[in-house]
């Protein structure tokens, strides 16, 4: 029987493994081996990331449901919150988003909050609330100044108001 760090160090491996195939698009192998590393153990990164080779698949349901398993490991892991708003956004359910982004600007344990705020600035957009829409991606450019996708969002923005 393995000890815990083995198992970690195996499922870290697998995880490594999972991520080079899913950045070459290789979504089942990426599946298969996420799944492996939450076998061996299971984490939300592990979990979340599975997800996400899921919605690459459009398979937005299991997506949803593994990010909901990594909340349930750690809570305090803000990915899995940007994410399901974002399968959300992608089935046409806006409102059902909002709250899913907001838990992930709360999130103790979050390295891109830019995210969530312009999954919000879209959101708001959507639904024709131009200056929260507006105030959303602004937060965004001010975390992230090099993130293109919120620059051209408010540049939008703007360019409706000229």
């Amino acid at each position: 029987m393995a000890d815990s760090s083995e198992l970690r160090q195996r499922a870290g491996e697998y995880f490594r493994r999972a991520y080079e195939h899913q950045q070459k698009g290789e979504y089942e192998e990426a599946i298969e081996l996420y799944s492996n590393s939450i076998e061996a153990f299971p984490t939300a990164e592990a979990y979340t990331f599975r997800g996400w080779a899921h919605s690459f698949q459009s398979n937005y349901r299991q997506a949803i449901a593994d990010c909901r398993q990594a909340i349930k490991i750690d809570p305090d892991f803000g990915n899995p919150y940007n994410d399901i708003g974002a399968y959300l956004i992608e089935q046409g359910q806006w409102d059902a988003a909002i709250p899913w982004f907001q838990k992930a600007l709360a999130a103790a344990r979050y390295e891109s909050y830019c995210f969530p705020h312009f999954n919000l600035g879209r959101v708001y957009e959507q639904k024709r609330e131009w200056g929260k829409a507006r105030e959303h991606y602004l937060r965004a450019l001010q975390l992230n100044g090099q993130y293109v996708l919120a620059y051209r969002a408010l540049r939008r923005l703007q360019a409706m108001w000229n």
